[in-house]
């Protein structure tokens, strides 16, 4: 367990960001997390250090140097805890990547998160954001998790109910932001696989791979040709995957913005409100295939901000703001950012 000084953040964020961080160490157990708890308080002062807690780098921006500690989550391990007459239970380690871990779960026949197939981060990031693709959330297959309060120090158990999952949010995300580090994710997966391909291009994409019968591999790779079809790889251009959240109006606002804006796009949701798709949004207000320097705006998916590779985090997060303005102006509809901002 070591803590270094003065580390660059460039290889520890998808979107390429190069800031630096006044101290930086990794953790592979929650002794060794505590342990870097314990040395990161100050001995004489009242003041609070700056901690921040990185997993997979995939859904932060870095707009400045960090002026704390930076703490990489490497907490690995697959395990099988239990299992029932339709149902496995899976622990997961949060620092195991996200793919990794579906792969892994494909592998053994476990179904459920097959249609999540190729999302960047890590498994700590699934619950935090309730990640979610093509028809499915985390909340769907998740069971429990620990996470070690920063402050009392000790592990704490979160079920279904304690998470308060929503689009792309849940309690850690606003209630108890910076308080808690996630260190193991517990999966109810299904022993019988209940498939789901009405979202998006899965089925049409399944016809043309010539899959002769639905399978859980085959919900996977169809998946993965889509994403990969449509979404830059981070390895090659840096982004962070969606950068905005799909808004939710009132079903009343959506029938007046259909009479102006025919081809928009909505999903009726059961609370009466609709769901728009961000990137047509903005691919309407003609961000898609914008770039300004090295910021830009994908020229696939208008919905992904990509760092073409010297761009700074602010010239990115400036880029998201006039983005920001120009579909309020023009739609009268407020984007939120899915992207956590440092």
């Amino acid at each position: 367990m070591e803590v270094q000084e003065n580390i660059s953040l460039k290889s520890f964020n998808t979107f390429g960001i190069d800031v630096r961080a006044k101290q930086f160490a990794r953790f592979n157990t929650v002794d060794e997390l505590h342990q870097l708890l314990e040395f990161s308080q100050p001995q004489t002062s009242n003041s609070k250090p700056q901690t921040l807690i990185l997993g997979g780098g995939s859904n932060i921006l870095f707009t400045k140097d960090f002026d704390g500690l930076v703490l990489k989550n490497e907490l690995l391990g697959i395990k099988e805890i239990k299992e029932d007459e339709h149902h496995v239970y899976v622990q997961a380690g949060a620092g195991v990547n996200w793919h990794h871990f579906v792969r892994h779960c494909i592998h053994n026949g476990w179904a459920g998160v097959e249609n999540l197939s190729l999302i960047p981060g890590n498994v700590g990031a699934s619950p935090m954001q309730n990640i979610g693709a093509y028809g499915v959330e985390i909340k769907d297959v998740f069971f429990s998790l620990e996470a070690f309060h920063l402050h009392d120090k000790k592990t704490v158990h979160f079920s279904l109910n304690d998470c308060e999952f929503g689009y792309r949010e849940s309690v850690f995300k606003k209630k108890f932001r910076n308080e808690f580090v996630i260190t193991h994710v517990t999966y109810r997966l299904n022993r019988i696989p209940e498939y789901n391909t009405s979202y998006g291009a899965i089925q049409q994409e399944l016809e043309q791979m010539g899959a002769k019968e639905l399978s859980i591999q085959a919900i996977s790779q169809a998946v993965i040709n889509i994403r990969s079809s449509k979404l830059p790889d981070p390895a090659i251009i840096g982004n962070a995957g969606s950068f905005f959240k799909n808004p939710e109006i009132p079903s009343s606002q959506y029938s007046m913005l259909r009479s102006q804006f025919p081809g928009i796009i909505g999903y009726p949701l059961p609370n009466g409100h609709v769901k728009l798709a961000a990137g047509w949004l903005i691919e309407q207000a003609g961000w898609k295939g914008f770039r300004k320097g090295d910021a830009g705006c994908h020229t696939k998916q208008a919905l992904v901000l990509v760092n073409y590779g010297q761009a700074t985090g602010r010239e990115i997060y400036d880029l998201s703001e006039e983005i920001l303005r120009s579909v309020k102006k023009k739609f009268g509809v407020g984007l939120e950012r899915e992207v956590n901002i440092v």
